[in-house]
């Protein structure tokens, strides 16, 4: 339990709190800010931490940033002390430690420091220091850039760690033809919303799991957006899939990168996650997509139930042997939804440092550099998931959406359009309705939500 006298700050401490698992100790904290000194403290166990950080704040969007920040850093601290461990980025829980890089940078200052202070381990900085080189040529804001997404919440079976609102298709597919008009319609709406479109990605669920017709309707509704040259990525996912006449379909509509996503290539693991594939098909299905020129994007996960370090580390050689273009590297994340977060209320990091520190030095010994990355709640271990990359190779449209420097124009159920105002510093959102039968009844609504969003109402 915690308590604060500080409502904002009550969720942003839970998270430090939850980093520590069911032993860390009940805590109060109480914070006050007096001639530009953050002065915080915590009581636990009959111990009193007291913390002072001074920096003078421009505005209350600069102060509450701080005052978060020296909070959590206060309570990891003194969970720190009392419990004897440490975390892989210290007290920092946001998603983009990236992010956090970048507003150092910005501000005239190397972000090493600050990642010091916040108690992030060595390699983790190095980690970072090398994803923002990666990014260079890349990374840059451009106001009315926008990347295009578009969501196929379709798959052939749902893996027991997924928290998506993707189903098994045959308990889903009586909607599938509803949706496909409704995708198509809000589609066309956003025509003229952009000023430079970067990128195209149309991800799941699992879009090839749409017949070959079915996946031309989508690739058909996209065509005014895919410009030769364009990066135009699709995640066609498991291999079992894949078929030749799908992926001559993709070609034939410019797509130059697509996803395979064995997330193992241990089949007792892929049967247990309820993967209905072998690692055979996931060779299969590579071969295949290897005979079109696009780029490959393949991901793996750390963490999966019942895998060992052992079973993990020859899925990073497999994958680093078959030499695509790009390898993502989840750690597991339970989020509410998942099956397996029914079954597991608090994971442990276990082997993962383990299998984290082995998929890095395998990637880097491999020629592949990191260039982007991102963090969840309910991460094992508190780690990350990384994207490597062979150097020149990287995938514009996960950088851009990492990074929130772009626009991002999202179709289909649940998707999440984000509008840049890069000159005030804010991003605001516009969310789609999760369930399938509430996105298509509400179609016309979201197109012209967004399209105020956007100015063009």
């Amino acid at each position: 339990m915690l308590t604060t006298n500080t409502e904002f700050l009550h969720a942003e401490l839970m998270d430090v709190v939850r980093l520590f698992g069911p032993d860390a100790p009940d805590l109060s904290h109480s914070f006050l800010y007096a001639e530009n000194n953050f002065i915080n403290t915590v009581i636990a166990e009959g111990r009193e931490f007291a913390y002072r950080d001074e920096y003078p704040c421009a505005d209350e969007l600069e102060f509450k940033r701080y005052a978060k920040r020296f909070a959590k850093l206060a309570v990891y601290n003194a969970l720190k002390t009392l419990t004897g461990k440490t975390m892989p980025w210290g007290a920092l829980t946001g998603i983009r430690p990236t992010k956090l890089a970048y507003g150092e940078r910005e501000q005239g200052r190397p972000f090493e420091p600050m990642f010091e202070k916040f108690g992030v381990a060595p390699e983790n900085i190095a980690l970072v220091g090398d994803v923002l080189a990666a990014q260079e040529g890349i990374y840059g804001r451009e106001e009315g850039a926008a990347d295009l997404y578009i969501g196929i919440p379709f798959c052939p079976s749902k893996c027991n760690y997924c928290s998506f609102i993707t189903a098994d298709i045959g308990k889903t597919e009586k909607h599938l033809e509803n949706y496909l008009a409704a995708l198509e319609k809000e589609i066309a709406g956003c025509a003229g919303l952009y000023k430079n479109l970067k990128s195209i990605y149309i991800g799941g669920g699992t879009p090839l799991v749409l017949h070959t017709e079915q996946l031309r309707r989508v690739l058909e509704a996209a065509e005014p957006f895919a410009r030769r040259g364009i990066e135009y990525t699709v995640e066609a996912g498991r291999p079992d899939v894949f078929t030749e006449e799908k992926l001559a379909l993709l070609q034939e509509y410019g797509v130059t990168r697509v996803c395979v996503n064995p997330q193992s290539f241990c089949n007792e693991t892929l049967e247990r996650i309820g993967r209905k594939h072998t690692a055979e098909d996931i060779y299969r299905a590579y071969e295949m997509a290897r005979r079109f020129p696009f780029e490959i994007n393949f991901d793996l996960i750390a963490g999966l139930t019942g895998e060992s370090a052992a079973q993990f580390e020859e899925s990073v050689d497999r994958a680093v042997a078959l030499t695509p273009e790009n390898i993502t590297v989840h750690t597991l994340c339970l989020k509410k939804g998942a099956r397996l977060k029914e079954e597991e209320s608090f994971l442990e990091g276990g082997d993962m440092a383990e299998m984290i520190a082995y998929a890095r030095s395998r990637l880097y010994a491999a020629g592949y550099v990191p260039y982007y990355l991102y963090r969840q709640k309910y991460m094992a271990g508190n780690f990350e998931n990384t994207g490597w990359t062979k150097p020149g190779k990287a995938c514009v449209y996960n950088i851009d959406v990492m990074e929130e420097i772009t626009d991002n124009i999202a179709c289909g159920a649940n998707a999440v359009t984000k509008k840049l105002f890069a000159g005030e510093g804010r991003i605001e959102r516009l969310g789609a309705p999760k369930d399938i039968p509430a996105y298509i009844a509400k179609i016309d609504k979201i197109i012209s939500d967004k399209r105020a969003l956007f100015g063009r109402a």
